[in-house]
């Protein structure tokens, strides 16, 4: 498949006033699925135009790599509030995530019960609709809230309303400690029931994860808490005693084990090698466990659980359709990496029809992205 590689936001629009259609890639970190339409990659769109620490604001180019933005940030103490996934591992695939395939997917990590989605912490961007018209909304400064929301509609648009040149996003500062309870040998039902109880605890928890096989083969339950070391060590140590009555509770704090682990959880590692389909699923988290056992009803699937339960990744044999599990509960799910005669439909007609009209309106000559829903 041929690959176009504009360097500039001048040179994106050229190409999208006319020929297509396009499929729209950043670092190609994300499985393609079906299509073979001409490739698009904003990868030569690249570099920080703006970072200033101190007003917590940094702006980047859409093909920015991550790691990039991330050794910016880390080296003045701070962080994407969000902490975005790297799908290489999940689904085995090469290049470098970018900062506009992030936004464009609205790829958002475990810490997005405490902190937000990526959406949440966008607060400006530029892009080029199916018409080669550039486009901007929101600025450089967090209290801008001028004009309509673009910034929330492109999040998560998957390249089908524009292609991303440009994005704004507010920062935090990184926590100076890391805390960890860990609880092995919990059933799915119980893992999310202690989630459920750390949650809605006072103790401000900013990850919560199951994997029912973890790394080393037995069921681990994790809940995590961050902030200055001694409200770490308080909010943990009050932790081990709420969530006592689930099973003996261990506490993790030093830094890179605590980090290696959630990465493990981000960037669903416990899947690597796994040579079937790929499935995300977000559902209430009370009917998590219930959705998981239907699943394995079906076919021998793994599975984690992330934001409580409320998140669910499924890795299962390739070609297993799992619509008819699914249908018995509310939520939706993306297929990241299967045929795509397997995609799930959209939530509803009423979802369906908003997002065509949005796609007549913003790509009425159906240049980007084909085939694809967000």
């Amino acid at each position: 498949m041929s690959v176009l590689r504009p360097e500039t936001e001048a040179e994106l629009a050229e190409i999208l006033s006319s020929g297509g259609p396009y499929r729209i890639c950043g670092g190609g970190t994300e499985a393609v699925i079906g299509d073979d339409a001409a490739g698009l990659s904003v990868a030569g769109i690249a570099g920080i135009r703006l970072y200033e620490p101190g007003a917590l604001t940094l702006v980047a180019a859409a093909g920015t790599p991550v790691a990039e933005i991330e050794a910016a940030l880390a080296a003045e103490g701070q962080m994407l509030p969000f902490e975005p996934m790297d799908y290489r591992r999940l689904l085995g695939t090469t290049g470098a995530p970018t900062i506009g395939g992030v936004a464009a997917a609205n790829r958002s990590g475990p810490r997005r019960i405490h902190s937000g989605a990526c959406r949440d912490s966008m607060i400006g961007l530029r892009f080029v609709d199916g018409a080669g018209t550039i486009i901007r909304n929101g600025g450089r400064v967090m209290k801008n809230v001028t004009g309509y929301d673009l910034v929330k509609l492109l999040a998560g648009s998957y390249g089908t309303l524009g292609v991303l040149s440009e994005v704004a996003f507010k920062v935090l500062p990184r926590p100076e400690a890391t805390g960890v309870c860990l609880i092995e040998g919990l059933s799915d039902h119980q893992a999310v029931a202690a989630m459920a109880v750390a949650l809605t605890s006072p103790f401000d928890v900013s990850g919560a994860a199951h994997l029912p096989v973890g790394i080393d083969g037995a069921p681990v339950t994790m809940i995590r808490v961050e902030g200055f070391g001694e409200s770490v060590a308080y909010r943990c140590d009050r932790l081990r005693a709420l969530l006592g009555r689930f099973g003996d509770v261990a506490v993790e704090t030093d830094a890179a084990r605590t980090a290696a682990g959630w990465a493990h959880v981000r960037d669903v590692a416990a899947f690597e090698g796994c040579a079937g389909d790929i499935w995300c699923i977000s559902v209430k988290p009370s009917d998590g466990p219930d959705l998981a056992a239907a699943l394995r009803a079906v076919a021998d699937v793994q599975i984690t659980y992330d934001w409580g339960g409320g998140r669910i990744w499924v890795c299962a044999p390739t070609g297993t359709d799992l619509r008819p599990s699914l249908a018995g509960f509310a939520g939706s799910a993306r297929l990241l990496r299967g045929a795509p005669a397997l995609r799930p439909g959209p939530a509803s007609p009423a979802i369906a029809a908003i997002s065509d009209g949005l796609r007549a309106r913003f790509d009425p000559h159906a240049r980007l992205n084909p085939g694809t829903r967000p």
